[in-house]
This record gives C-alpha cells, sequence and structure tokens, in this order.
C-alpha cells in the first residue's frame, strides 16, 4: 500500500506541475467514458450456459471492456474470469462515487447445499477473524500492512428457493481510512456456479443492498444447466455453500474499491501522458520497470492465483 501512496502522490505532483494535464482531467473522464460501449435488455452470457436480463437502472460492459475497466482504468492485472459488469447508470466507471458488479463464471461443478442451514455463520466469522489475525503476522514480516475483518456487512443468507447464496464482509486495511465492502453473490448451477462481486467502499453498502434482489433476478442458467436439473453422475464440487462462505478473506473486490479512491489520477494518466510522467518520476520507462519485475498492484496482497481462488471463493 505505501508503493501505490507514493507513487500516486508522485503522480499528482507531477500533474500539478503539468498544468494542462489538470486542466484536461474533466475532458479525459468524458473521453474515456464515451468509448465505452454499454448494453441493455437480454445478454447471452458467455460462459456456463446462462442469460443477463440487464436490470433496470444498470447497463452492461462486456468482457473485453470490463478488463480494460478493471486492468487500464483501475489498474488491477486481467481477470480471464471476467465475463462483464453491471454499472449504475448515471455514474459511468470514472464517476467520484463509482461501484459496479463484476460478473464471473466457475465450472466447479454442483455444489451441494445440504449444509446450508446448519451453518453457525457467527462461529464461522470469529474463526475467519482468527485465521485473519494468523495471516497478518506473515504480511508484518513481509512488510505490508494488516487487515482486519471488521465483521458481516450482512450476514450470510442461502436463498433456497432461487438457489443462491449472498453475503457481506466489512474489512479494513491499515492506514486506509475509509472500510472496504466486500459484497458476494453466487448463484448456483448444476456444472457451476455464477460469481457476482460488488465493487464498492462500505459507505455503499445501502445503495448496494437495493440492487441486490434486482441483480440476482438478472442472472439466470438456461433449461439444462439449471441447478434443479441435477442428475446422478454429473461433477460435485468439492465446495459445500458452507465453505464458499469460509472461503479466503481477501477478495479482489477489496483491492478495486481501494484503487477506485485514485480514479481520477489514473484516468488522467491512462490517456498519453501516463509514460511521460512515469519517466519523469523514475527515470526509467514502464517497459524498462516492468522487466526489473516491479509487483502489480493487486499483487502487493497477494499472488495473481490467489486472488482468483479469493474472488471464487469469499
Amino acid at each position: 500500500m505505501r508503493n501505490i501512496l507514493l507513487f500516486f502522490i508522485l503522480l499528482c505532483s507531477s500533474l500539478i506541475i503539468h498544468g494542462q494535464e489538470v486542466d484536461s482531467t474533466q475532458a479525459t473522464i468524458e473521453e474515456i467514458e464515451k468509448s465505452l460501449q454499454y448494453s441493455t435488455g437480454t445478454i447471452p452470457l458467455e460462459r456456463g450456459n446462462g442469460i443477463l436480463q440487464v436490470p433496470k437502472g444498470f447497463q452492461f460492459l462486456n468482457r473485453e471492456q470490463s478488463n480494460y475497466v478493471l486492468s487500464t482504468l483501475w489498474g488491477n492485472p486481467e481477470d480471464q474470469d471476467i465475463i462483464g459488469m453491471l454499472v449504475p447508470e448515471g455514474k459511468g466507471v470514472l464517476h467520484a462515487n463509482s461501484w459496479a458488479f463484476t460478473i464471473s463464471y466457475d465450472a466447479m461443478g454442483y455444489v451441494e447445499d445440504k449444509d446450508a442451514q446448519e451453518i453457525n455463520y457467527d462461529e464461522m466469522l470469529a474463526e475467519t477473524k482468527k485465521d485473519l489475525a494468523s495471516e497478518n503476522e506473515n504480511r508484518k514480516a513481509a512488510g505490508y500492512g494488516s487487515v482486519e475483518l471488521i465483521g458481516w456487512a450482512s450476514k450470510p443468507y442461502y436463498d433456497d428457493s432461487k438457489k443462491v447464496l449472498h453475503w457481506a464482509k466489512e474489512i479494513s486495511f491499515q492506514d486506509d481510512s475509509l472500510n472496504t465492502l466486500n459484497y458476494n453473490l453466487r448463484v448456483l448451477g448444476r456444472r457451476g456456479i455464477y460469481l457476482i462481486n460488488a465493487v464498492a467502499a462500505i459507505d455503499q453498502l445501502p445503495e448496494v443492498e437495493k440492487s441486490i434482489d434486482p441483480i440476482i433476478a438478472s442472472v439466470n442458467f438456461k433449461e439444462g444447466d439449471r441447478y434443479a436439473d441435477y442428475v446422478d453422475g454429473d461433477e460435485v464440487a468439492s465446495w459445500t455453500v458452507g465453505s464458499l462462505v469460509a472461503g479466503k478473506i481477501l477478495a479482489k473486490a477489496g483491492f478495486f474499491a481501494v484503487l477506485l479512491k485514485f480514479w481520477k489520477v489514473i484516468a488522467v494518466a491512462c490517456v498519453g501522458g501516463f509514460s511521460f510522467i512515469w519517466k519523469k518520476i523514475t527515470g526509467r520507462s514502464r517497459k524498462e520497470e516492468e522487466e526489473l519485475a516491479i509487483e502489480p498492484v493487486a499483487g502487493e496482497d497477494k499472488p495473481l492465483q490467489d486472488l482468483e481462488d479469493s474472488n471464487k471463493n469469499g
């Protein structure tokens, strides 16, 4: 986190010196927003044999554009599992209070839900906090700040009729004044699950919660791949409903939310002047930095594979 903050402080300073870049911030943002091609209506999902009916008040970005937003604009590694994003209308991806739902698919198999009504989520929360406390010792030893699980922002709930699991965690990153919202939805199917994650800050929880029901209703498996279509002999996932909730604490949404705070700086830097500014700050080109194996933004806390696992499991 310290490296990220230092980079953005230096970048801001450079932009102030180069007043032309600062003056054109709004024009840059508008140019980027206009370049995105949002969709509404009924959209076949690329994976999982599902259909998305874009809910009222939202607009959809496809896989390619979603990776552009998550990677180029928000500074995260590309995610090959992403199918798309649902962005609230009237905000866009570079709005001061931007947030979104990401959609991906995991062909993990049929997730058994026999344990769904028997789980003590308070005990699970306590155990997760203990696990995280132990993990923080390793983080400190590696030179990173600690992460604290504050509690359930929304207690886990499994809707047996819809075969949808949802829960939300409130997470605090050391030296970060605004807590992160980690809101997860899992739509269960015959051969896998759709993962829908909110990319938001904790103070946006009320707005996110208002959208949960329409978001859940918007994603459905086609006939033949619905949860009820399971037959003996189908692949059964190693994860149950309970283990999905108990998965790793550091989900990608946490890193996305942190990066959202720097949206203006990223917006200006990502078009045209970025390479020039980067070289001014570091004395090296971006390519030279990459060759020196500078650690990627999200990798400050976890390697990419662990982040992908975290996105799937909690």
